[in-house]
């Protein structure tokens, strides 16, 4: 997994930093496990713009993903490491001993050939699904249940991680990509191994034009509109616009908008940074 950075021969290239996408096996996705997905360029059925700054963008279609891994005790070989428009990370296309394909977002060290498999009793090692009570501690794992059953919540982006840091009774601690540490039920599955394409992060646009692909539209700042549509617009000149906030006025920078009393604090055993 690698990036390269482009010769400026052109405006758009002369900062563009771009994946080598030299992990994939394959261009052609699992036709059985696509789905359509309708653009909707941000608008409501009624044909109102409810969500700005979203249009156009390349035309693309959903891959099924397996979140919950609850083909138990069956194992199953990587066909292919795909890409996936979607998302960030790479996803593993998984065949089952019993004929039947499934899609999962693929760790890092998973190979085309390697054999995965879930459920009690699987050994912790990369690409296998288990419960955390079964995970021994100080393992770096990812696609974790908040509830079992659920399917997998936390860490699914590329290269992100989480680390089973303890146990207790029914609860499981796990030190989240955010630095909070949270308890989570032993009952809960998840996956060995940290999320594929750490290199993400270091990719760079270019060009405005690659946003439109992505389906972004141009997001213009509160700051230079006028006092009627956004409470930072208006002034004379320059204007600062006084407190960072949002087109409804609520405050953007440091204002907690967390609920005081939400029910699920009590599992939280650290706050984030």
């Amino acid at each position: 997994m690698a990036v390269r950075k482009l010769n400026p021969v052109t405006p758009g290239t002369r900062h563009r930093v771009v994946n080598c996408f030299d992990q994939l096996t394959t261009d052609r996705p699992e036709k059985s496990l696509l789905r359509p997905i309708k653009s909707t360029g941000g608008r409501n059925n009624t044909g109102k713009m409810t969500m700005r700054y979203i249009g156009g963008g390349h035309k693309k279609q959903y891959r099924l993903i397996d979140f919950k891994r609850d083909k138990d005790n069956i194992p199953a070989k990587v066909a292919t490491i795909e890409y996936d428009p979607n998302r960030s990370a790479r996803i593993a296309l998984l065949i089952y001993a019993d004929g039947e394909k499934r899609y999962i977002i693929a760790p890092i060290g998973l190979t085309v050939g390697q054999t995965v498999e879930s459920g009690a009793g699987v050994a912790p090692e990369v690409g296998n699904s288990l419960f955390l009570s079964e995970i021994p501690l100080g393992t770096i794992i990812h696609n974790i249940e908040m509830r079992p059953g659920q399917g997998a919540m936390i860490a699914r982006s590329a290269g992100s991680y989480a680390q089973l840091v303890a146990r207790e009774g029914k609860y499981a601690s796990i030190k989240l990509p955010s630095g909070e540490v949270r308890m989570i039920l032993v009952t809960c599955k998840a996956t060995v191994g940290t999320v594929s394409n750490p290199d993400h992060a270091l990719e760079r646009a270019g060009k405005a034009g690659h946003s439109r692909w992505l389906g972004r539209r141009p997001r213009n700042r509160g700051v230079v509109m006028n006092p009627v549509d956004h409470p930072m617009g208006g002034g004379e000149g320059r204007a600062s616009g006084g407190q960072p906030r949002s087109r409804k006025g609520l405050y953007a920078k440091g204002y907690k908008t967390r609920a005081p009393k939400k029910a699920s604090s009590q599992y939280i055993v650290e706050k984030r940074k």
